[in-house]
């Protein structure tokens, strides 16, 4: 079995890294296209030690026929470019917001909710980074004790910005006085708590979304969730604080032994030994780590703890591909 797969946005910091990780993981491509605007059409790029050349993104490649085809270039690209090849019969994995909350798309986090994808042909929206990583530690928990309210607090790292976001903490670690283009204040040495557009509520965009796609994914809309998100001078690698409510009393004990059971998850919590996941760590890696487990002080039926993971790879690319990878059955 082979698969024919294109990577729409392949010279993006997320479309590279899908690249990375489709070699990485082992996916049985046949034929891999790649492809992006004007501006990086022409490009060099490899895979498996072979060079592709980047194609002009256009709507008549778009018809043509795929196994897959993995969207990482943006709403208006998605939402332009992406029904064109689901009508032509192809799957569609998009990175973007475009389609997470439109009705019939599924939204999904493979260890959480593959089963949705059975028979399904279209587009297939990947949630948003921070969402994604706190439903892969949160939905067996929810299974078990069925969760009524999260409070979470995002610590999210430039690389969610892209690689401008990149540059500009990096330029501004070297000189303090280097200017912000990226965001509304310096980077470097502060956190700024403003991630997306602020909603007339108060909210922004991206808290907004850590509700309404949390609420889709786990297919329970009675589950409050208010967020508050943060972008802070960390390269790569969101970390979340989480504070949970249930319907039934926890223990710490026996949410460590769920959460060491569940796919994609890694506990490390032992604060006697300062043993607790951080973004450096879980750099470069595919799993989202756990620490920091603790009941709450005055509600028996309340749990607290620190979830990290790496923005790129779990939070984007690798999602994606095991998106793939449980649709062909391949883990």
């Amino acid at each position: 079995m082979k698969l024919n797969i294109g990577v729409v946005g392949a010279t993006g910091a997320v479309g590279r890294k899908m690249l990375e990780i489709l070699e990485e993981r082992q996916i049985p491509v046949g034929k891999l296209r790649a492809f992006a605007s004007a501006r990086s059409a022409g490009e060099k790029i490899l895979f498996k030690d072979q060079e592709i050349t980047v194609e002009l993104l256009t709507e008549e490649v778009m018809k043509e026929s795929y196994d897959y085809l993995l969207f990482s270039a943006g709403g208006d690209v998605s939402e332009k470019f992406a029904p064109i090849a689901a009508e032509a019969g192809n799957v569609v994995i998009d990175n973007s917001s475009q389609w997470r909350m439109t009705k019939g798309v599924p939204l999904i986090v493979p260890e959480v909710n593959a089963h949705v994808l059975k028979g399904y042909r279209g587009i297939i929206a990947n949630p948003n980074c921070s969402t994604i990583q706190m439903i892969v530690a949160l939905a067996p928990l929810h299974r078990r004790y069925r969760m009524k309210r999260i409070v979470v607090s995002t610590y999210q790292a430039v690389s969610g910005s892209g690689q401008k976001a990149i540059e500009e903490l990096t330029q501004q670690m070297a000189d303090g006085n280097h200017p912000n283009e990226v965001y509304t204040r310096k980077i470097a040495r502060n956190c700024i708590p403003h991630i997306d557009v602020f909603n007339e509520n108060g909210f922004t965009k991206e808290e907004l979304k850590m509700v309404y796609e949390t609420q889709k994914i786990l297919e329970d809309k009675t589950i409050e969730v208010n967020a508050t998100t943060v972008r802070i001078p960390v390269f790569y690698g969101h970390s979340e604080s989480l504070y949970m409510e249930f319907d039934e009393t926890p223990s710490v004990e026996e949410v460590k032994e769920i959460l060491s059971k569940a796919p994609g998850v890694v506990v490390v919590d032992n604060p006697s030994e300062n043993q607790y996941p951080t973004p450096l760590e879980a750099e470069n890696t595919d799993d989202t780590y756990v620490g920091r487990i603790r009941m709450d002080l005055f509600n028996p039926k309340a749990l607290s703890m620190w979830v990290v993971a790496d923005n790129l790879r779990k939070g984007a690319a690798t999602n994606a591909v095991q998106v793939i990878e449980a649709m062909e059955g391949l883990k």
